[in-house]
This record gives C-alpha cells, structure tokens and sequence, in this order.
C-alpha cells in the first residue's frame, strides 16, 4: 500500500480575486493530486471554498459576515465546489467523494469510528474523500477557519503519513514578508515556540478565513498526533510531488518529538470542554515548563458546573488558555479549595487524590520551546 498523506487546501488558492470559484484553479489542483494518485499514493483532501464559492450566487456583493448569511453562502457553494472536483478528477478516471465533518463527528467515538470506515472503504476503492466542515451548522468553524485544524485531525484519524497545507504564501516567515523586507522563510520547524507563535500574526487573506496562526494551531495538533506537516505553495505543476518529496516551497514541521497518546490526543483536540479553572502564575510555571500537575494552591477560581472526569479548560490570570485537562473535582469542591494547601483541601472535601489535574491527563495549548529550534 502507497503512502497516505492529506492534503488541505485554502480560500484563497481556489478563488478568484472577487469572490468567485476558480475553476481553473480547481483543475491544476485536482491533476497535481491525481499524479500522485497515479503514483500509489492514497490521497485525502481537506478543501476550503464552499463559502467563497457560493456567496456572489446569492448576490452578496462581498463574503458575508453574519453567520446565517455565511451558511447560506455555504449551502448553494458546497455544490457548486463539489461539481468543480467531480469534473476535475473524472478527467483523471478518478472517482471523488464528499466527506462533511464537524467537531462533535470527532469527539464522540461510535461517530469518529463510523466516518473512518467510510474512508478506509473510499481508500479502498481508490477515490480520493474530499472533506470539509459542514459549514450549514457548524457555526464555530466557519468563525475561526477551522479547516487547518480539520485537517491535521483528518490527518491524525487516518494515520496520515504527512500533511500537506497549500496556501498563497510559500511556508513560514520571520515576519510578514509583504511588510518586513529582510524576513526570510523558515525551512524547517523541530519544535514549536511562543516566538513562533507571535510570528505567525493573525488572519491573511480576505478571502479566506484561515491565516498563518491557524496554520501553526494545525502544526501543534498534527506534530503532537505524530503527523509530519508541510505548509506552503504549490502553483505550478509539479509542485505537490515536489512538497511530497521534501522539497517543496514552504515550511516542513517535524513530528518525532510530539507525539501524544491516543487518550491525550482526545482530551486536547477532541473534547469538549466543561469549564475552566484559573491559575496562578506559580502553577502556570509548573504545569507549562515543569511537567507538574495542578494542586489546590495554585488555583484561584473556577468556572462552569463540571464533575470529576470531565474535561476543563486550564487559564491563567490574564485570560490566556493554557491548555487542558481531566478534573478529578467538581467545581463547587475546586471553589471550597482554591488557594489551600494540599492537606488543607483533602480536610475540606472528600476527594480521591490531591492533584485536581495529574500531569498524566494534561495537554498544554502551546509547545513550549526555545526559538532556535527552527532553521
């Protein structure tokens, strides 16, 4: 069996400048994927655009704003997307098949197991799934773009041996180079930095919703499923087998030192969190850069009505989400110990260990690691 690798591509890249699909565009990526088919490669595409495609359909003079605009934009553009790959690929022998996600398809497991199936026998057949989110309904995704992080989990469920994301811009900068003259393009990425993170800046193009830092959000979640990731362009022919090769133009990222386990994995990207705990800067530095779990003195407040086994959300005193984790309390037992000593919060409630998240059920929001990890 040939390699399988996912590959996403943008807004922007299938557009034309005014809104509308470029079908043109659609061709050249649906043959670059249809060469490495023809390779034996098995081949997944995460594919933006449904928006972008159908909102001048409907006479909006600019992509829309308002939620239920967008979703209408999205249901007339989900067709109009889909017919442009059919057409594309046939012209290929290549048979292509719809896949609409969205976050909760993850997070709950007899429906995560129900749509791997469905593209381990797509596979099987030798048609190349072409998801996207389910942007009628999924009203945080079309918010946030969240098809960069769709796609590092399409990647991570699939077992993906890489993930490739296209995008207009040809990898990672040190800056924007539309804006900083001297920035220079990072070759490569072993580990990811808060640096990194302040580097990659917010949304890019108007078209599309999805920017660099989302991109970088993607990397996080693919590195640590231990999915290799390459993010840049792929404008003329050749290009994707080039990427695919490790010498493409963009940004690789690195896998082998991020790895989490399958339960990890789920309770930092697939969960659904229940509510929030503050910390202190103390168990901030120690849960983030210690590898600590988090006990009663360095909590200071608690928010929502959770139970021991759910998943929060871990937030310091500036409203930086930090990560997250399985809680071993309840909230009003978290509101009755926040700031005690260990042995004082075990004489207050009746709990069954001291830690209110252990080290092993925590998964970090960011990487925490020096710049100079990158090239």
């Amino acid at each position: 069996m040939g390699k399988r690798i996912v590959v996403k591509i943008g807004s922007s890249s299938l557009t034309s400048a005014e809104g509308g699909l470029n079908r043109q565009q659609v061709r050249f990526f649906a043959d670059e994927i249809a060469s490495l088919h023809a390779k034996g490669y098995q081949v997944l595409l995460v594919t933006s655009g449904a928006i972008a495609a159908g909102f001048r359909r409907l006479g909006y003079s600019s992509r829309p704003k308002l939620v239920h605009e967008k979703q209408a934009a999205a249901a007339v553009g989900q067709a109009l997307l889909m017919e442009a790959y059919q057409e594309a690929f046939i012209a290929s022998g290549i048979t292509a098949a719809q896949i609409l996600l969205t976050r909760p398809d993850f997070s709950n497991r007899s429906r995560a197991q129900n749509a791997t199936r469905t593209i381990e026998e797509l596979l099987k057949q030798h048609a190349v799934p072409i998801i996207n989110e389910n942007d009628t309904v999924a009203v945080d995704e079309i918010k946030f773009g969240e098809n960069d992080s769709l796609s590092a989990l399409v990647a991570n469920l699939v077992k993906a041996d890489g993930l490739y994301i296209l995008t207009d811009m040809d990898g990672v900068y040190t800056g924007d180079p539309r804006k900083v003259p001297d920035a220079v393009r990072i070759e490569r990425v072993e580990v990811l930095s808060d640096e990194l993170y302040r580097i990659a800046g917010g949304a890019g193009s108007s078209v599309g919703t999805g920017g660099m830092r989302s991109k970088i959000e993607a990397a996080r979640i693919a590195m640590q499923g231990g999915v290799p990731l390459f993010v840049g362009q792929v404008s003329v022919e050749g290009d994707l087998q080039s990427a695919v090769a490790g010498n493409g133009k963009g940004t690789y990222f690195a896998s082998s030192l991020h790895s989490l386990s399958a339960k990890k994995h789920w309770v930092g990207f697939l969960s659904v969190p229940q509510g929030r705990i503050i910390v202190d800067s103390g168990a901030e530095e120690a849960m983030l850069r210690k590898g600590r779990s988090l006990l009663p003195a360095g909590i200071v407040a608690a928010e929502g009505d959770f139970h021991p086994g759910d998943v929060v959300e871990v937030m310091n005193g500036d409203g930086r989400i930090l990560g997250r984790g399985v809680t071993h309390y309840s909230a009003w037992q978290i509101k009755a110990i926040a700031g005690l000593s260990s042995e004082e919060a075990l004489k207050r409630v009746d709990v069954v260990r001291v830690e209110v998240i252990h080290r092993d059920q925590w998964v970090s929001s960011t990487i925490v690691k020096e710049a100079s990890s990158y090239e």
